[in-house]
């Protein structure tokens, strides 16, 4: 997910000076220390997550799939080491959506509690905020859902050597999308209402006009937090736009959707995984939440041809009695990858298992089939869910 990943903005909340000066500490992280080693009879893996603050929705989630990871492995035995079986020790902590607060909590896991790993942050911003530390203490930490293009880049286009994710880009979201748009519901005329107070908003957006083979009638804007979008609904009405592209979360793509129908614009909406969540529903209304579109990387349709995904999901159903959310079925996924690079590399020491990491390929994951490319991304399918009624009637998995 993105320069804030998910939930009421998977892109941070930083002040300009605040972001200024994280991106100022990421150019001089460059020398690393020797990494945490492990001779214990237990891994510890740490957890730098929104679990309060805007994004708290999205990091709880993400919570319960790495918990779940967590429990299977340890009640299987723990992770396989060189032929010994170590049970992992989870240490949680919340960065409250606060990009100070998650570069000490990524400060405090890898230099107090020696972590091999972390998972998270959700966010792109929150993310970008530990780099430096877990740079300088070389501990690799690996996103379920930071979706910023240059997320795991250095200024000069170098990979950051700690800094992987577990989901895909927006460039490619986006740009999938606008295929879709153009090829699968033949629009020729669309109007971008897009959130420009985060970075995941605007990069959509932008991946979006790029890739989009017709006409762009209007390309509007939102903040976080809005709530009457009414005017500019009907502008697009004018324009005869024959689809709306809508990159944001939600909490305020569902009131676009519930104003749109309500002014009678029925063209399709379409969007992307800020949108996977049960709330845009409530939001939006059952019944407007019709011939709306959005990209995924999980589909619970989808899904249950895939026999791994399949027993995801009625385990975690089982456990916490509802359907596994998409970054739930994300950060799963993370924690399985942070063990399969363990056990690659026979190793928990942190810098082996950055290595590790690296080096995945085909990983069978809930998600989808994964492999980490040269810059730290996971390249994998993509899914494109359809609503009708505010139950998913269709799902098109895009490689």
């Amino acid at each position: 997910m993105m320069k804030k990943s998910m939930m009421k903005k998977l892109t941070g909340f930083a002040t300009i000076a605040a972001t200024a000066m994280i991106f100022a500490g990421c150019s001089t992280a460059s020398t690393t220390g020797s990494g945490n080693k492990q001779t214990g009879n237990t891994i510890k893996i740490g957890v730098n997550m929104e679990l309060s603050g805007a994004a708290g929705g999205y990091g709880n989630q993400q919570k319960q799939g790495i918990q779940m990871a967590v429990d299977e492995i340890n009640d299987a035995g723990g992770i396989n080491v060189n032929g010994k079986k170590k049970k992992i020790d989870l240490i949680i902590k919340d960065n409250k959506t606060a990009t100070s607060t998650s570069a000490s909590v990524a400060a405090q896991l890898a230099n107090n509690d020696k972590v091999s790993a972390i998972i998270g942050p959700a966010t792109t911003n929150a993310g970008t905020a530990q780099t430096p530390n877990i740079t300088k203490a070389a501990v690799p930490a690996l996103s379920p859902s930071a979706t910023d293009p240059d997320y795991t880049l250095q200024k000069n286009g170098k990979v950051q050597p700690y800094v992987f994710r577990a989901c895909y880009q927006n460039n490619f979201q986006g740009g999938t999308a606008a295929k879709f748009t153009y090829n699968n519901l033949k629009a020729r005329r669309v109007a971008i209402l897009g959130d420009n107070s985060t970075d995941y908003g605007t990069g959509l957006a932008k991946a979006f006009k790029n890739q989009f083979k017709g006409k762009i009638v209007a390309n509007q804007t939102f903040a976080a937090g809005d709530k009457d979008f009414n005017a500019v609904l009907t502008s697009f009405k004018s324009k005869k736009a024959d689809a709306i592209f809508v990159p944001g979360y939600y909490s305020e793509v569902g009131l676009i959707i519930n104003q749109a129908r309500q002014a009678g614009i029925n063209v399709p909406i379409v969007g992307t995984d800020g949108m996977a969540d049960p709330q845009l529903v409530k939001i939006a209304g059952a019944k407007n939440a019709t011939n709306v579109y959005y990209t995924t990387p999980f589909s619970t349709m989808a899904s249950k041809k895939n026999p791994t995904a399949a027993k995801f999901m009625k385990a975690y159903q089982a456990k916490y009695h509802q359907v596994a959310p998409t970054f739930s079925a994300l950060a799963y996924d993370s924690v399985n990858m942070v063990k399969q690079a363990i056990e690659n590399e026979k190793s928990a020491d942190s810098k082996k298992v950055a290595a590790g990491l690296a080096k995945i390929k085909n990983f069978d994951g809930v998600t989808g089939t994964i492999t980490i490319d040269k810059d730290h991304n996971a390249q994998k399918p993509i899914a494109i869910e359809t609503l009708k009624n505010g139950k998913v009637v269709n799902s098109v998995s895009i490689k």
